[in-house]
C-alpha cells in the first residue's frame, strides 16, 4: 500500500477533494489554531467511505478535571507550543460531518493532561 506523508498546514490541504482514503493524525489536534478547519480539510480531502484515525489527548468527560483543563490550559500553551489540554476531540471530529466509526478513552498519567482519545471516524457520503 503506498503512503504519502504531507506535513502541511492541516487548515489548508493543498489536495484535490475526495482524493485520500485515510488521514492519520497524532498528537495535532491539542495545537493547531484553528482545529474546527483543520477538520473540515479532512473531511474534504476524504473519498466517500474514508477515514481518519486519530490519537489525541483532550478534555476529560468528568466535570472537575474539565474545570481544571480550562483553567490549566491558557499557561500550558504558552508554555507547550499552543497545546490546549480542553479540546474535546470526540465532538470536534463529528462537528466536523465524520462519523465515529470507534473510539477508545484512556489515561496518559494525570487525567488533567493525559485523557486520551483513540479512534477511527468515517466519511459519510
Amino acid at each position: 500500500m503506498p503512503v504519502e506523508f504531507v506535513g502541511r498546514d492541516g487548515q489548508r490541504l493543498e489536495l484535490a477533494d475526495a482524493s485520500v482514503d485515510h488521514v492519520l493524525v497524532t498528537w495535532t489536534l491539542c495545537t493547531i489554531p484553528d482545529v474546527d478547519q483543520a477538520l473540515r480539510e479532512v473531511r474534504r480531502v476524504l473519498r466517500p467511505g474514508g477515514t481518519l484515525h486519530f490519537t489525541e489527548h483532550g478534555r476529560s468527560p468528568r466535570a472537575g478535571v474539565a474545570r481544571w483543563q480550562d483553567r490549566l490550559t491558557p499557561a500550558w500553551g504558552r508554555v507547550f507550543g499552543g497545546c490546549h489540554l480542553n479540546r474535546p476531540i470526540d465532538e470536534l471530529v463529528t462537528k466536523a460531518g465524520l462519523a465515529l466509526e470507534s473510539l477508545d478513552n484512556y489515561r496518559i498519567g494525570p487525567e488533567v493532561i493525559g485523557f486520551g482519545y483513540e479512534g477511527v471516524a468515517v466519511r459519510g457520503d
